[in-house]
Formats: structure tokens, C-alpha cells, sequence
């Protein structure tokens, strides 16, 4: 599991790197630019991450025919999920480009939208890419082929910071666009990743005979439809965790600068630890699946505990961190006092959830791999919208606590969502 799941934890990092670069570089643009960029994000991500997916039956069905020892059909759901990404580019794109004026008709703030606008006008270009990249980054790591992920990963950081420095504040001859430059290099550095990939599936072909393009490329409807259904409730679950997320942003947007800084960079936090129960969900995948396609269920109960060891083990450590420094790990961000002051208590909530969000996206990724994507779609909705939303709410507009009210309200959802998804996990691992 370690072999499989480190690699994809760092890619992981590697991609939140980015977001916490393009944060850092914003500071000097102020409150309301780092502000902007993470509403930003708060509305492109769960749109676009909740449409690629629909690419996350391709763990599934990879990893259970790579278990089987069938390569060939580890291909030709390469080439199906391909398919099913060209179909997704277009509607993704215009949902962002729709969603800026929805953002200023919510009532945004209008100093934030200023920098907003343009930096998610830049953002769309990048939804092509990242689309291939998701493709192709489920297929090698299906099939045991993960370094091309972390190198891709990791080395784009070097592109999209080089970027900002030249597109930001206009280095090199180039003009200083501000926030919207960071949108330009991040839809660069996700081109160069794709074409890492890219470069990484060709090499792989030639090494094992070029079978790939021995294959028809037709459209396989009945292989995308497959894909679709698995897909769809993994990419409704993203949905409801996302558009959750994105609406506290713009609830929180509602109250003033500071608040928003302090939870963009709270959000900056949270995210970062994620990625590693992310990459580990990732992995937990993979090998359920494939214990399953090779028709081991013990090997499918140990690789999902052994998943869960692991994320245990890490979110606990970071909530010990949260509760024990979190004016510090604010101060990393951004040296405003009352940004400190206002994001210290909302760290020290999160702290509270840390160990259970790494349970939820774990049990996830194991569930997926005995295609059961169903069960986590049902217990996002109603751990955030049935219960999380009207408790966040009521505690900061009714009885005024602000952001910390807004963020007990995501802590209790994400409790109850981490301990449904373990008692499902325990269920499917008995059989």
C-alpha cells in the first residue's frame, strides 16, 4: 500500500502545492485578491472536479481487469474514458465561464470580483487539460505505473511558480496582469502535465509493443455507459462536498475581507492535508480493485484497513498540529494581525474533523474499488446538506458567530460522514 499510496500522496501535495503558491503570491496584492482567488477556485473546482468525475470508474475498472490479468481491457477502458472526457470539455467550460456573473448576482463582494473575474476567465482554458490529465493519470496508476504521476506533479510547480512571477507582476517584458496572470500560468502548468502523461502512456506502449494503437478507437458506448454509471455518483459525491464548499465561500464573502482571507487560508490548510488520505483513497482503490479482479476478498479487507491505518495515522498528526500551533501555520500565509486573529479559531475547529475527513475519502476510494460509488454520493448529501448547511447557517447569520459558526457546521457534517462511511466499509469488507 505504501509503495502504491506515498507516490500518489506526493502527486497530491504536488497538486495542492500549486493553490498554496498562487496564495502566497497573491499577498501582496492584498486581502481582497487572496480572497478572490480562493473564491475562485471555490466555484471552479467543484464544477470541474465534479465533471472529471465521471472518470473515476476508470480506477475501478482498470485496477479489477489489471488484477485479472487482462491488459487489453485495461486499455480499452483507456480509450472509452477518452472518449467520455472529450465529451465532458465543452459543458465544463461553459458552466465556469457561466458562473462568473452568478457569482457578482450572490453578492460578492465587488472589490473581490474586480480580481476575480479575470483570474477565472483565465482558468477555463485549462479545463481541456485537465481532463486528459485525470484520463490518463487513472489508467497508469491502475495499472501499478505512478512515478510519471508525482514527476508531473511535483515539476509543475516550477512551471506555474515561474509563471506567476512573470505573469503576476509583469518580469521578463511581460505585462502585470495580477491575480488573472496566476490563471494563466496554472492553465500552462496543466497543458505541461498532460503532455508529461502523455509522453508516459507512449513510452509504456512502446515498451509493451504499442498494443494501445492496435485496438479501435470507436467509440465503445456500451463501455462508456459503464464508465457513466460509475462515474456519476462519484462525481455527484465531489458535487455536494464541493458546492458546499463553494457556498460557505460566498456566505462568508457576504461578511467582510478579513473573514474571507482567514477562511480562504483555512481552506488552504485543510486542503493541503487532505491530499495525503486524497493520494491514499487513490491507492485504496487500485488495490481493492485489484483484489477484487483476481478474486482475493481477504486481499480486499486488507488493502481498505490497511488504507485507513495509514490515513488515520497522518490526519491524526495534523489535527495534534492544528490544535497546537495555529496562529503559526496562519502566519505562514499571510502577517496581517487580524488575518491571524481571525483564522486561528477556525483552525483549531478543524482540527476536530482532521482524523474523520481522511476516514470519509479513504472508505471512498475502497468502496469504489467493489464499485459501490454509491453509498459515499448518499452520505455527502446528507451529512453536508441535510446537516451540515442549516447548522452552519443558523450559527452564523442567526445567533452571529461568523465564520467559526460557519466551520462547526462543516466539522460535525464531516464527523458524521467519516463514521457512516466506516460502518459501510466494515459491511463490504466482511463479505
Amino acid at each position: 500500500m505504501l509503495r502504491l499510496a506515498a507516490p500518489l500522496a506526493l502527486a497530491e501535495l504536488g497538486w495542492m502545492a500549486m493553490g498554496i503558491a498562487d496564495t502566497i503570491m497573491a499577498g501582496p496584492l492584498g486581502a481582497a485578491a487572496v480572497g478572490a482567488g480562493t473564491l475562485g477556485n471555490m466555484v471552479y473546482y467543484p464544477v470541474v472536479v465534479s465533471g472529471i468525475g465521471l472518470l473515476l470508474g476508470m480506477d475501478t475498472l482498470v485496477a479489477q481487469s489489471f488484477g485479472a490479468r487482462d491488459p487489453r481491457d485495461c486499455r480499452l477502458t483507456l480509450i472509452s474514458g477518452s472518449w467520455l472526457g472529450v465529451l465532458l470539455m465543452a459543458p465544463l467550460m461553459l458552466l465556469i465561464w457561466a458562473s462568473i456573473p452568478a457569482l457578482s448576482a450572490a453578492g460578492a463582494n465587488p472589490r473581490v470580483m474586480r480580481h476575480c473575474a479575470p483570474y477565472m476567465l483565465a482558468l477555463v482554458w485549462s479545463i481541456p487539460a485537465m481532463v486528459a490529465f485525470t484520463a490518463l493519470r487513472r489508467y497508469l496508476q491502475a495499472v501499478n505505473i505512478v512515478k510519471p504521476v508525482t514527476f508531473a506533479l511535483v515539476s509543475a510547480n516550477l512551471v506555474n511558480l515561474l509563471g506567476d512571477w512573470v505573469l503576476m507582476y509583469g518580469h521578463w517584458g511581460a505585462p502585470a496582469m495580477g491575480l488573472a496572470g496566476s490563471g494563466w500560468s496554472t492553465s500552462l502548468s496543466r497543458v505541461y502535465m498532460a503532455a508529461v502523461l502523455g509522453g508516459a502512456v507512449l513510452w509504456n506502449e512502446r515498451r509493451t509493443g504499442n498494443r494501445l494503437f492496435h485496438l479501435s478507437w470507436k467509440p465503445d458506448f456500451v463501455r462508456i455507459q459503464r464508465l457513466f454509471g460509475l462515474g456519476l455518483p462519484a462525481a455527484g459525491q465531489i458535487a455536494f462536498e464541493g458546492a458546499l464548499f463553494g457556498v460557505v465561500t460566498v456566505l462568508v464573502a457576504r461578511l467582510d475581507e478579513v473573514s474571507l482571507a482567514a477562511h480562504s487560508i483555512a481552506v488552504q490548510v485543510i486542503s493541503t492535508t487532505f491530499m495525503v488520505p486524497l493520494g491514499i483513497s487513490s491507492a485504496a482503490a487500485v488495490r481493492v480493485g485489484q483484489a477484487l479482479g483476481r478474486r482475493d476478498p481477504a486481499g480486499v479487507a486488507r488493502a481498505g484497513w490497511t488504507a485507513l491505518l495509514l490515513s488515520g495515522l497522518f490526519m491524526g498528526s495534523a489535527g495534534v498540529l492544528l490544535v497546537a500551533a495555529p496562529g503559526a501555520v496562519v502566519r505562514l500565509f499571510i502577517r496581517d494581525p487580524a488575518v491571524v486573529a481571525a483564522g486561528t479559531p477556525l483552525l483549531r475547529i478543524a482540527a476536530f474533523f482532521e482524523l474523520f475527513d481522511g476516514f470519509q475519502v479513504v472508505a471512498t476510494g475502497a468502496l469504489r474499488g467493489v464499485c459501490d460509488t454509491r453509498s459515499p454520493m448518499l452520505a455527502h448529501l446528507a451529512g453536508y446538506w441535510g446537516i451540515g448547511m442549516p447548522v452552519a447557517c443558523v450559527l452564523c447569520f442567526v445567533y452571529g458567530w461568523g465564520a467559526p459558526g460557519i466551520w462547526i457546521g462543516l466539522s460535525i457534517a464531516i464527523i458524521l460522514i467519516g463514521s457512516a462511511l466506516l460502518a459501510v466499509w466494515r459491511k463490504r469488507a466482511a463479505w
